[in-house]
């Protein structure tokens, strides 16, 4: 249990992150479209996830029925580097099957307030997501969710100012609505961040442990990010 979350974190200790987690998306993606018609995957951002990504074409699926989500995104130009979209895009998306209406970028082009409205708008009548994917920060944060910064949580999509690391202004998915989803799957890979994972384990309240879904939590870690 985390403080301050009624949730289970399950630890997964793996040389190989991107083939756990392809795994589990793949199994999860069979069962939705089995039940569902559809499959909802929330995507995250940073350098951990490129290599899942990159073997993402791998899965034998029906790409028609895929609806990608983004937990956050950084307020940037479209073609920025730093966008976590673009990542995505060079590393699967560009030459992905799944249509490009149910591909739903975050605007965050447009500045964070606009961005957070239009996003509110997208996800108008989506219920829970199937997976979310989400990454660690060496300070314990979580999509744009930072430490010691408040946020109105009621929204599902938020306007996040004064981050503390570039660039300061988002847009993020809020604790509760990346919560909402029947598997949520952390990549957390890198000797840096050995102390949020320290600090995660031993129940601080850091913005990662605020990820609360009823079904629980696995994290999907490297060696080098446990402590010895």
């Amino acid at each position: 249990m985390t403080a301050g979350c009624l949730t289970r974190t399950r630890w997964h200790v793996t040389d190989n992150i991107a083939e756990a987690a392809l795994r589990r998306i793949a199994d999860a993606a069979t069962q939705s479209l089995r039940e569902r018609g559809c499959f909802h995957l929330v995507l995250a951002g940073g350098g951990t996830p490129r290599a899942l990504y990159q073997r993402m074409p791998e899965l034998q699926t029906d790409w028609s029925r895929w609806h990608i989500w983004f937990g956050d995104e950084r307020c940037l130009p479209v073609d920025d580097a730093e966008r976590n979209s673009l990542m995505a895009y060079q590393a699967w998306l560009h030459d992905s099957a799944i249509p490009a209406a149910q591909i739903h970028l975050m605007h965050a082009e447009w500045g964070g307030k606009s961005a957070a409205a239009d996003y509110l708008d997208q996800l108008r009548g989506v219920g829970r997501f199937d997976v979310v994917l989400l990454g660690l920060g060496e300070d314990g944060h979580t999509a744009s969710l930072f430490p010691g910064q408040t946020s109105e949580d009621a929204a599902d999509a938020l306007a996040v100012s004064h981050a503390p690391k570039p660039p300061p202004e988002r847009v993020s998915l809020s604790a509760r609505r990346l919560s909402d989803a029947a598997m949520v799957l952390f990549l957390v890979a890198g000797a840096g961040k050995r102390d949020a994972v320290a600090a995660w384990r031993r129940g601080a309240p850091i913005p990662a442990a605020s990820i609360c879904p009823l079904a629980g939590v696995d994290v999907l870690v490297a060696p080098e990010c446990m402590a010895t």
